[in-house]
Order: C-alpha cells, then structure tokens, then sequence
C-alpha cells in the first residue's frame, strides 16, 4: 500500500512532468524547445517566459554593451576562443557595438560573437548588433552616401527611403541588427557643427523625410508593427529632444526652451516617426532641457515619449551621456544617484559600456531600487530582440560580401541622391550649364577640388575611396578641353602662399570651377573617434563654430580669383550655411553640394556640364551673417522686427540698423536651368470641419528648354489665432518631373489635424478661423494663395 507521502511524492513529480510538458513546443523527434525560443507562441509571451529565468545579474547584463573591437584574430584571420571568452566571460549582453575596421572582417566578429553568445551562455540570448548608419554603414568597403543634410535638400523622400533600404541591405549582410540613425534635430544654428548631420530646420520637413529613411530601413510599417523584415533594420531615432539649437551653439549645451516650441517644433518629428514608422529605439540628447538633463528626464521619456507617443522600443542612452550627469551636468553625486536618475528616467541601456549602471545590482540589493523597474528595462530590450527576430536567425557570414555591398545599384543611387541634392543658389547670365565647345581650358582651384569630404561618421576620408571634383571634371571631360588645376591654400591653414599660383592657373584659363569649403572628423564621436586628415576639422560633432565665413584664407583665395575676371562657377563642399554674402554679390554662379558622399565629384561634373538640371533646395536658410543667426523661415510675426526699414552702410536704418533682418537665401529655396509656371490653384472646399482634409491641386508647367525638377511647397498661415503663431510652416510638398512645356496637375491632401496650435492651457486645439494656403518654389517665392475657413 502506498503510503501518503509517497503519494504525494508521485503526484508532485507527475505535476512538474506535465509542467514541462506543457512548457515546451514539440518541434521534432527527440528536440524541444523552451516556450521563450518558441516563435509561434507572442512575442509578450516570450519575454515574459524569458525574463521570469534570469537571474538579476542575466537581467542587468541585458542593460549594457560590449564593444567587438576587443575581439582578436589569429594569423589565419580567425577569431580567437580566448578573446571571446575574455570579452563575454560566459554570459549575454544587451547590444554589441560593431567595430571600425572592412565590411568582410565584421562579418567575421559578427559570426563568431553570435555563434558564442548562442552557444555559450546560459540562457543563449543573442546581442544586438548596432553600428553608426547615418549616410552609409560606417565601415571601410561600405558605400558612402552623400551626408544627411544633403538627403534634406533632395526633398525626395521616395529616394531616402531606397538609400535607407541599400544601407540596411549593406549593414545587415555584416551582421548589424540596429542603426543609430538617423537625426530628427533641427538645423536652426548654423554655428552649431552638428548641422551636417541634420536633414533641416523645419519640423515637417525633418518627420518626412526621416520617416522615409527609417521605414527604408525598418520596413513597411504595417509589418514592422509586428517583426522585422529579412535585409532590414532596426533603426534609432535621436537626439530626444532640442539637442540642436544650444545656447551660442554650442554642442552639449544647455536649452531653454518653451513647452509650446519644444511640442511644436522639437518633439513633433519624434512623434512622427514613433506613430508613422514604428521606429524601435530613441536615443536621449547629450543636453539639458529647462535645467533637467535628457537621461534624468522622466517627464519627456515617460511620460510624453512612452505614455503620450506610445512608444514601445527601448530607450539606449547616448555614449558615456548617463556619466554625464556626474561630471558634466553636476546633477549627482556618485555611481548610485546616477544610475537612480537615468533608470528612473527611463534610460533602458547604457553605452557605451557599465559605468552607473554597474550599481544596479547592489541598488536592488541595498533596497534603493525596486528589481521592477530592472524588469521594465529588460522586457523593452528584450522585446525589441524577438521583434527583430535575432533568435530566430544565426548569423552566418556571406560567402561573397562583393554581391551584397557597394554594389552597381547602391553606387548609383549614391550619386542620384548627390544629384538630386546639389542646390543651384545663383547662376547669372545663364553662366551654367558649361558647354564645351566653348572654352578650350577649365581651372579647377580651391582646398576642396582635390579633396573627398564625406562629413561625420564616416569610416575614411582617403581619396581612393571616392571621386573629388577634380577627377569628376576630368571623367567629364576627357581630353575634350584641357583642365589645369591649383590648391589656392589650405582649409584653415592661414599661409597664403599657394595663392598666386592659383591666380596664375586661373588667368590661363577659360572658366573657373573654384571648390571650396569644409571638412569634418572620421568617426566622430564624444569619447571615440579619429581625425584622418591633415586639415583640422571645422565641421561636425563638436566643432561648433562663431564665424559663418568659409574658413581659413579661402576669403582671401576667392577675391583674388574673382580679380582675375574669368568667368566663376563656386562649389561648396561643407557641412552648414556659410555667411557667403560677398560671394553672392561678386561671384556669378554658385552651387552648393554640401558633403556629396563618394559620387560626388561626378554629381558636381554632371551638374556643370548640364546632363543633369540641378533640383536641390535649401533645407536650411543662409544667414547674411553670423550676427543674423537665427534666420529660420517659420519665425512669428514679430520676428522680423517692428520697424520693418532695412539699412545699410550707405543709409542706416532701423531694424537693424546697417543691414535687413532676411536670410541671404530661404529655406526651399534653389534654381532650375529652366522655368516653371504655378497656375490653378483650387482648394477643394472653402469651409472645412473637423475630420476632414484640406484638399488642394494646382498645375505647374515646365515652360523651359530642359527637363527638370521642380519642388512645389506648400505653406499654411493661421491668420488670427489665440497664440501666436509662425507666419507660415511648411505643411507640405512634392518633388516633380516635368519635360520641356509638360504640364501636369498635382494633389495635396492635408491632415486638418496639422492646422492645430498648443493653446495657452497647453491642449491641441484646432481653432476655427480663417487659414491662408500658399504654394510655391521656396519659404519666400510664394506664388499661389487661398483662404479657408474652419469652422
């Protein structure tokens, strides 16, 4: 007879079977698997599966990175065991950070890290691999794109998203999972360095085409609600929020700023690209906001971005930015309090590796931290792995990386978007486009001719790894015309020297292409990074800068050029508006090709020589100085002064008294080598209620000799509201082709939602009143207008 406890002893051991059982998936005979590696079960499910069998130290591990950098390779190229075991000591980690070095040598660390982290650690959870994506993988042997600011002047959102869908492609087949791009900063302070990186000053403009680039590389939205799909990834919307309009411009520093401005203009796009594009990582700003630091700030991550926004990715910090709060922000006192504000803040993962969040562990322990919102931490981390897809997918390196990266395709779409974004800002007497046939010489000068400029988070600037200005002209050319070239001086070295050769080279030459510009550091970063080049960086992350005007004695080298009285066709190759107001005035045809990634010089040659119409636009205003700054389109009534009677050194006046309040040149603004015409403008009802759209068409017609593109802007003015409010913002646009005399009828439809205001208890309202819709090529040449009424 049995007794009771053994009884019981039965039942209980019967019990636990029929647990296990039931927490496991029958795949195949003799394999199960756990309920978290279970791709059929919910993606809840198995986090919550997953999280209950860590331990607090499996969980705390998940909320740091690791660098594949410390990774080793033998003679063979192999990685080695040992050096795997040094970096991971047996267990998972959160995010891996990809290493600086060739496309094909990632790919092996990726495999190996994978492989390991799979096979042995406890619980096998895979890493997230991230790398720095914003014009390009940053990775020797991956294409280079032209820089972010120059994706902005494209207004072509349809072309970011195919670049966005090749970086992915390139990133993945290298074993990258995340990219921590792209921006959603607005470029309003030209003297801030970051500008380059930014797509432009205004919000719409900023949310459309970031949207583009995240969804280019995410995926369709409508399935990344879900996973993400083969060949793409995750992307990282940053910087969380207001990081770019510092006071003095200054990077890092700190921002005062209303609540209604940062809703309206800095938080706007990030809730784009959240509600739009399902974007899975936000990274803090470096910066405070209002006296509270990004990564202590519990009410923006919280409370607007999670609770308001609906965000569900997970929040990685910016690198050392958590330590920040000690040493630079001053906002605590030690390890402890520093990991207690930026987990309490919601900062889900520190990079670039433990340093507050080291004391997490004992926190809990001492009872200072409640293991809960480890929890929290994990499961948004974890979350975002099994929507990635990572433990369903091993890394295996490709056999051939050449099929993959810098292919045919990705080059050309690398000069499509340099194409597309070089902006024409004057071209008197029709000096461009160049024929030929009519100059026997071209001079080509200037700091920047012979030089590859790609802007920040770049893996090179070697000249081998894409084409100058100078050796696009002489593909263009050939042995057509002959090309005589000169340096002129130095990016910032103030030797004049090589001047007078310049001179020389110019004076025996029919036309002048004179480069100039910036240059900005390789990858650039706070704590990391190199400068490859000889010329110190004036542009990019922490080159911020007081003076506007190109720099070093390129001032010098233009106005000797311009001496010469050849005819002068100036490229700028650089990263922010440039207070060029002499140049404007003295130099006949000017084109702005911002950093054009590696087809630049190409671009520019087909841009000169007229195959291709030029069609950036400004994403930016041009200040006519430094002490203009700022000079954003979207200002208040009031910002443009009371007086409204410009001055000048000859007869000063007032609002400013020796100069007129305007940009040099606005925001959307840039020239086509043909015309087009705006007529027809029809506004489908005059009053509209809430709930529906404002419905627009209008016609445009190519009335040149030339195909071209022409950018159609639309504009919205709330005529009377309760606060006030811009004089007008961009709520709208569309980039068209037309042939020469081809007309074509083109269709807006606006959300009435994006007609609405911040009132002054802080609520959205859609106000009734009467709103002007204004077309037009740029923030000032308006050349259509209607009224509607809201009811």
């Amino acid at each position: 007879m049995i007794k009771r406890r053994e009884f019981l002893n039965i039942v209980k051991i019967q019990f636990i079977f029929v647990v296990c059982f039931c927490c496991v998936v029958q795949l195949g005979f003799g394999q199960i698997v756990l309920p978290y590696k279970n791709p059929e079960l919910s993606t809840k499910e198995r986090v919550s599966d997953l999280l209950g069998r860590m331990t607090l130290e499996e969980k705390i591990a998940q909320m740091s990175m690791l660098s594949l950098s410390k990774l080793e390779t033998d003679e063979n190229g192999k990685v080695m065991d040992e050096s795997l075991k040094k970096l991971f000591k047996g267990n998972s980690v959160g995010c891996l950070e990809s290493p600086f070095i060739g496309v094909e040598e990632i790919a092996k660390f990726s495999e190996a890290a994978d492989k390991y982290l799979r096979e042995n650690t406890r619980l096998g959870i895979p890493g997230i691999q991230i790398a720095e994506c914003l014009h390009g993988q940053l990775a020797f042997g991956a294409t280079i794109f032209p820089q972010a600011i120059a994706q902005g002047s494209t207004w072509n959102p349809e072309l970011i998203k195919k670049m966005g869908q090749i970086i992915a492609q390139e990133a993945t087949a290298g074993g990258v999972d995340q990219a921590l791009s792209p921006l959603f900063d607005l470029a309003r302070d030209p003297r801030y360095g970051r500008v380059e990186e930014c797509f432009g000053e205004d919000p719409f403009h900023v949310a459309e085409m970031g949207k583009s680039f995240v969804i280019g590389m995410q995926g369709d939205p409508e399935v990344t609600k879900n996973h993400i799909p083969e060949n793409h990834l995750m992307c990282t919307a940053k910087h969380f929020v207001a990081y770019s309009t510092p006071i003095a411009g200054i990077n890092l520093g700190p921002n005062e700023v209303g609540m209604r401005n940062l809703r309206d203009l800095h938080l706007y796009p990030f809730k784009k690209v959240v509600q739009d594009a399902n974007i899975y990582s936000v990274m803090p700003s470096y910066n405070e906001v209002n006296g509270i630091p990004l990564h202590a700030d519990a009410y923006l991550i919280r409370d607007i971005l999670r609770k308001e926004y609906g965000f569900n990715g997970y929040v990685f910090s910016d690198y050392g930015a958590i330590h920040m709060l000690e040493f630079f922000h001053k906002t605590s006192a030690n390890k402890s309090e520093t990991a207690l504000q930026a987990i309490t803040a919601g900062v889900d993962l520190e990079a670039p590796q433990p340093y507050a969040y080291s004391e997490l562990k004992k926190l809990v322990e001492d009872g200072r931290l409640s293991e809960a919102l480890i929890d929290e931490a994990v499961t948004n981390i974890l979350t975002v792995k099994f929507k990635a897809g990572l433990f369903e997918k091993p890394y295996k390196a490709p056999e051939d990386m050449s099929k993959i990266v810098h292919t045919k395709e990705s080059i050309d779409v690398a000069r499509y978007i340099a194409e597309e974004s070089i902006t024409l800002l004057k071209n008197e007497n029709d000096l461009l486009p160049l024929n030929l046939s009519d100059y026997k010489s071209i001079a080509v000068i200037g700091p920047n001719a012979d030089r590859v400029q790609y802007g920040d988070y770049s893996a090179t600037k070697a000249k081998s790894s894409g084409v100058t200005v100078l050796k696009g002209i002489k593909n263009y050319v050939g042995d057509r015309v002959a090309i005589n070239y000169a340096e002129g001086c130095d990016i910032t070295d103030l030797s004049t020297e090589g001047i007078a050769e310049a001179v020389d080279v110019a004076t025996k030459s029919d036309v002048v292409v004179l480069v100039i510009g910036g240059t900005s550091m390789t990858l650039s970063g706070i704590g990391w990074g190199e400068d490859s080049s000889e010329d110190h960086p004036t542009c990019g992350e922490g080159f911020d800068r007081a003076d506007l005007r190109p720099p070093g004695v390129q001032p010098e080298l233009i106005k000797a050029i311009q001496k010469t009285g050849k005819p002068i066709v100036m490229v700028m190759v650089h990263g922010r508006a440039y207070d060029i107001k002499w140049e404007s005035e003295h130099i006949p045809a000017i084109l702005d090709a911002w950093y054009p990634g590696e087809q630049g010089g190409n671009a520019v040659a087909n841009i000169i020589f007229g195959d291709v119409n030029p069609s950036g636009k400004l994403p930016v205003s041009y200040p006519q100085s430094v002490g203009h700054v700022p000079v954003f389109y979207s200002h208040q009534p009031s910002g443009r002064g009371f007086y409204h009677q410009p001055g000048t050194r000859e007869a000063p006046g007032r609002d400013y008294v020796f100069s007129s309040t305007d940009a040099l040149y606005p925001f959307g603004y840039g020239l086509s080598y043909t015309k087009f015409e705006y007529s027809d403008l029809v506004i489908a009802q005059d009053e509209i209620s809430d709930g529906q759209s404002v419905k627009l068409s209008l016609s445009i017609k190519n009335t040149g000799r030339r195909a071209g593109k022409e950018v159609v802007q639309v504009y919205v003015n709330d005529k009377i509201s309760s606060v006030a409010t811009p004089v007008k913002k961009l709520k709208a646009f569309k980039k068209v082709a037309l042939n020469p005399s081809e007309s074509k009828t083109i269709e807006f439809e606006i959300p009435l939602s994006e007609l609405g205001l911040w009132d002054r208890n802080m609520e959205y309202v859609i106000e009734p009143g009467e709103f002007e819709i204004m077309v037009g090529s740029s923030s000032k040449d308006i050349l259509l207008t209607e009224s509607i009424f809201i009811k």
